[in-house]
């Protein structure tokens, strides 16, 4: 079996690394639109360091600002065509994983003056090419800087669904952790989860071989830490943002070249129906899969017990961060919900150790 990595995002990691670093901006144009939500980007201080930084380098810029979580392709659109309007010559992201990933989609959205809202899913049939991204993350989570992923929301449809390709990738990422040091407990859980999730999902596919494995023995035990941690003290010790920071980068830099197995798209069920937050959702049902990691991969399970705990501690400290409440899912609604993935099962499931079937997905659905 061969392996295949493929890595192009410039990273600058540490703190003041947006105006230390600003220069490189420059090179991919003298005006921008600023991508982000409504508040997440002021409360951090990155828009602040960011128009500092574009100031300082003669770049001039437009905001758009709304972004929400689970970002809507008709937002994307919109802010597609004002950066049009406005001549930007790239886009410059900021915030969680969903202003990062709604960044990609708009610079798309930007060059394809004649893409529907919906056209984002039939990219690669031929469009022109996106602009360039420049992306400063907020959130200790999705790993967005560093992967060819943008996951959006159909209006139409409430379903969450994957945009990526080589093309997708930004051309900088700053990865300052001082970012993070502002966000509430609730997201900053949550997104630990996502990432502790894109590492130990990534981990026991077939791809994560090599340097790739490397970078999922540095990000495991680390983030499994914090997050046992945060169990213990049900609270964020400031000491444990950076590790939390860096930790989610080393797993997007696996779940790139690996990608997630099962529980991401199971997630999206939750998160889309119920509303629960896209780091726990996904951590919902990471009992069901280490249990079959331990069955179908004995080698690799080992190997992970050994970089945290023995399995039932970790499934407690996951379920002790995981808060489902309001989610009840009858044996029918399962059924409903499986739906989806009546004409092929995803990707993230045949990854997945021992694979997984539509009908077992839709056993571990019922809560």
């Amino acid at each position: 079996m061969t392996y295949d990595v493929f890595m192009p995002v410039h990273c600058v990691y540490g703190h003041n690394a947006v105006t230390e670093k600003s220069a490189l901006l420059s090179a991919l144009g003298s005006k921008c639109l600023i991508v982000t939500g409504k508040s997440g980007a002021k409360k951090s201080g990155a828009l602040a360091d960011a128009i500092e930084a574009l100031n300082k380098e003669n770049i001039g810029y437009a905001v758009y600002d709304g972004i929400g979580e689970n970002p809507l392709i008709s937002s994307c659109w919109e802010a597609g065509r004002k950066a049009a309007e406005t001549g930007a010559e790239f886009i410059l992201g900021i915030g969680g994983g969903s202003a990062q990933d709604a960044s990609k989609a708009i610079a798309f959205y930007a060059t394809n003056p004649a893409f529907a809202p919906a056209d984002i899913y039939g990219k690669d049939k031929g469009c022109i090419p996106p602009l360039p991204v420049a992306l400063i993350g907020t959130t200790a989570g999705t790993g967005s800087e560093v992967t060819a992923v943008s996951v959006l929301t159909n209006d139409e449809t409430g379903i969450k669904k994957s945009v990526k390709g080589p093309d997708c990738y930004a051309r900088i990422a700053y990865c300052d952790p001082k970012y993070t040091y502002s966000l509430p407990y609730k997201a900053t859980v949550s997104t630990a989860l996502d990432a502790f999730a894109h590492a130990y999902e990534g981990f026991f596919t077939q791809k994560c071989e090599g340097v790739v494995r490397l970078f999922a023995e540095k990000c495991i035990p680390d983030l499994y830490a914090c997050l046992k941690q945060i169990s213990k003290d049900k609270s964020v010790d400031p000491s444990l943002r950076d590790s939390l920071y860096y930790g989610s980068i080393y797993a997007g830099l696996v779940i790139n070249t690996c990608g997630t197995a099962f529980p991401h798209p199971l997630g999206y069920v939750l998160t889309e129906n119920f509303g629960i937050p896209h780091g726990m959702a996904c951590a919902a049902f990471a009992g069901h899969f280490l249990d079959r990691c331990r069955i179908f991969s004995p080698e690799k399970f080992s190997e992970f017990i050994r970089m945290t705990d023995d399995s039932d501690m970790v499934k407690e400290v996951i379920s002790d961060l995981v808060n489902l409440e309001g989610v009840s899912i009858s044996p029918e609604d399962a059924r409903i919900y499986s739906a989806r993935w009546e004409k092929a099962v995803p990707k993230n499931f045949i990854s997945s150790p021992g694979s997984l079937t539509r009908e077992e997905a839709e056993s571990f659905l019922v809560i």
